[in-house]
């Protein structure tokens, strides 16, 4: 059975070792400090699934105020991981469910989940998670490469 959670400063090096995972190519961790101050920033809660007392899943939701429909608040999904073990066994897929719940009772309209995958089980996976990719189109912008 995994239990779920939010997340605090005492998970941070599981969550950074399951974010390896994440992003294999990103071999910088962000500093104590950097990660603290992501840790308190309003409206973002990491969430995390656990087993047996270990960091098996997570993702975070970023809840926006806005001025549109009506004050309404919209949530963004992002960083969701499910350790390679664990996969299949509707961890992330419960870990998701737990998000949205939480962006339901704070009255988010929408909740937004973007993907740089493109693997057509993982866009069917998000799918089977209540999310429609038809429905909104996401732009990406970088910044300019540094000299």
């Amino acid at each position: 059975m995994m239990q779920i959670r939010a997340l605090g400063l005492d998970d941070l090096l599981s969550l950074l070792a399951l974010y390896g995972q994440l992003h294999p190519q990103d071999s910088v961790r962000p500093s104590g400090a950097v990660a603290r101050a992501v840790f308190a920033h309003p409206g973002l809660t990491h969430y995390g699934g656990f087993v047996d007392g270990q960091l098996v899943a997570s993702c975070n939701l970023a809840v926006i105020p806005n001025l549109t429909r009506g004050g309404r608040a919209y949530g963004v999904i992002e960083n969701v991981i499910t350790d390679a073990a664990h996969r299949g066994q509707g961890r992330g897929r419960a870990l998701i469910a737990h998000a949205l719940q939480q962006a339901w009772a704070l009255d988010c309209y929408k909740v937004v989940l973007t993907t740089s995958r493109k693997d057509p089980a993982v866009l069917a996976f998000y799918e089977r998670c209540g999310f429609d990719r038809h429905d909104k189109t996401a732009f990406v912008a970088r910044p300019p490469a540094r000299s």
